[in-house]
């Protein structure tokens, strides 16, 4: 299995499980947050969604970029309308990690200067789906807080 192969597996598991826990969510609880600090539910999806698209302007810059996000003035709906609006830009992530060379994952790096931030390329894309990860387990918590079944993602 390649280096690539892998990256993908582990992204697609990821947003899979992801899609799972999202799904489960009651539309009557979408703006719900736990503090006034905190993103909303629906916030939270979509702040997962268009992280995936900026650090995918970043991985192609090998380092930070200022970009205009799809996102900008797009108002909020539903999961099913965000993950159908994020879909085509998650294959060309996807499609960018396919055409990497086994040699760019261990010689590109991407540098974060405002971040003081120094990573090789595989190590960044296996970051951005720790990203999404840490929200999953958040939204689980969320439900949890809400007293609503959380959906199975150890399947």
């Amino acid at each position: 299995m390649k280096i690539s192969d892998i990256i993908i597996l582990n992204s697609e598991e990821i947003r899979r499980r992801s899609i799972k826990v999202w799904n489960g969510i009651p539309k009557e609880f979408y703006i719900w947050k736990p503090d006034n600090e905190a993103m909303s539910i629906i916030e939270m999806v979509r702040h997962v969604l268009e992280c995936e698209y900026i650090y995918h302007k970043i991985v192609e810059n090998r380092g930070s970029v200022k970009i205009m996000s799809p996102w900008q003035d797009r108002p909020y709906t539903n999961v099913s309308d965000e993950l159908n609006f994020a879909q085509p830009f998650h294959d060309k992530f996807i499609e960018a990690i396919r055409s990497t060379t086994e040699q760019d994952f261990t010689e590109v790096e991407i540098i974060r200067k405002e971040v003081d931030q120094r990573r090789k390329l595989g190590d960044y894309l296996l970051r951005i789906g720790y990203h999404e990860s840490v929200h999953t387990g958040q939204m689980l918590s969320y439900l949890r807080t809400l007293n609503i079944e959380r959906p199975k993602v150890w399947d």
